[in-house]
């Protein structure tokens, strides 16, 4: 890796509202600063707990979150389902096994993210997801599907999820910033464009100006 360079490692879950909310800037971020910044995106599954009641409650933080960011898309409530007990693990097991198939950018989850929370298409079933999956992507359903539900690409989502809360975060989206030199900036549910701006610059400056100086006058002296 280029000692210049920054990780940012983006925590989220799909059927999260804010996530869909912050998905611009991460395209923004991700193009502002190609070839300085490396970076990824890991699944944090929220609490079954923490999944709306009702389709009303669901379609009343929609409205919350409207308010607060007007230019953001209208949301669809009707993805929920009141049975699954706040079981919607499918599209992101979908998502996850898309990786061992090529779709590693955000392409996949976003189209699963889309059908769920702008479409209301009840993705917590899995058929539905792999079909959302294999239409748009061109993949082999069987094959996706047991992917899916295979050991490693769950024990994937439940290493990054504890990942996620190792680091005692609750809310996603998250951003996990680090450098080379030893910074390190957390961002729990923070998706304003200009505090993560701000910070990758921060960090890239920083980073930047330690290496120059070990240009110039070399590396500390151990003794």
């Amino acid at each position: 890796m280029n000692p210049a360079q920054v990780n940012m490692t983006y925590y989220l879950d799909i059927m999260s509202s804010w996530c869909t909310y912050v998905e611009p800037t991460w395209d923004e971020l991700q193009q502002r600063y190609a070839g300085r910044v490396n970076f990824e995106w890991k699944i944090a599954l929220m609490n079954r707990k923490d999944f709306p009641v009702s389709t009303q409650q669901c379609a009343w933080f929609y409205t919350r979150s409207k308010s607060l960011y007007p230019e953001a898309p209208p949301l669809n409530p009707d993805w929920f389902e009141a049975e699954r007990h706040g079981d919607y693990e499918a599209p992101h097991l979908v998502a996850e096994a898309g990786r061992d198939f090529g779709c590693t950018d955000d392409s996949l989850r976003r189209a699963l993210a889309h059908a769920a929370l702008q479409k209301g298409q009840k993705v917590g079933e899995l058929d539905t997801s792999v079909s959302i999956a294999t239409q748009k992507f061109f993949l082999d359903a069987d094959q996706l599907r047991a992917a899916a539900i295979s050991d490693p690409v769950r024990q994937r989502v439940v290493a990054s999820t504890a990942e996620f809360h190792a680091h005692q975060l609750t809310q996603r989206p998250a951003f996990i910033i680090t450098s080379s030199i030893g910074d390190k900036a957390v961002f729990s549910g923070v998706i304003n464009r200009e505090t993560l701006v701000n910070t990758l610059d921060s960090m890239l400056s920083d980073n930047q100006g330690y290496h120059a100086f070990s240009d110039q006058f070399g590396p500390m002296p151990i003794d």
